[in-house]
């Protein structure tokens, strides 16, 4: 269920793309779904088991990801001083989540629709934190300046530095999460054990 952070393809593009002032902007959110197959929700959870995106040696239930770009960004290197200019981002959430490939029995089918949509919104809440790690990139580097930086070398690697610790802490806080909702007691504690445990 963690969230993958791509923080070098996210520095590589916030760096190659040369930050406009705040713009009002949306991210994309898309569902990739995978195939499960069985006809009881203990089925459907070990099909999860064997199908379920990887996750270094493990399988999570479902995962979400993220591509980051952004538009024109400037290093403007002045007499001294060098400015960030903004950019507007494009942020691509994209939710891996599992889908039985047939049809269900009618109480299979009601213990699905809760679990499925319990997970769905546990990874809803990644996808906040991602939005939000791009809202906070954005008010650690708009308008960034640093002085006596001509060729604005300081200025990147301060950009690089900010948004390590940015991702650094967003992937903390997912782990936290996680450690909650999987801990004794949690919500996907209770989802999978509902699930498995039902008809």
């Amino acid at each position: 269920m963690r969230a993958c952070v791509r923080l070098c393809l996210l520095t590589v593009a916030l760096l190659a793309t040369p930050l406009t002032a705040h713009a009002e902007w949306k991210p994309v959110e898309k569902i990739e779904p995978y195939a499960v197959s069985g006809q009881s929700g203990a089925e459907l959870y070990r099909s999860i088991g064997e199908k379920g995106p990887k996750l270094g040696i493990a399988r999570a239930i479902a995962y979400t990801n993220f591509k980051l770009t952004w538009g024109v960004r400037n290093y403007k290197p002045g007499a001294k001083d060098c400015v960030l200019t903004a950019g507007r981002p494009k942020l691509i959430i994209t939710y891996a989540l599992p889908k039985p490939s047939g049809p269900l029995p009618p109480a299979v089918q009601k213990s699905w629709d809760t679990f499925i949509a319990g997970v769905s919104t546990h990874e809803k809440v990644h996808g906040e934190s991602m939005v939000q790690m791009v809202h906070d990139i954005e008010a650690a580097t708009d308008g960034l300046t640093l002085a006596d930086d001509p060729k604005c070398s300081k200025t990147r690697a301060e950009v690089v530095r900010r948004l390590g610790a940015i991702s650094k802490a967003r992937v903390q806080a997912s782990r936290d999460f996680d450690r909650v909702e999987f801990g004794n007691g949690g919500n996907l504690q209770k989802l999978v054990f509902s699930l498995v445990t039902g008809p």
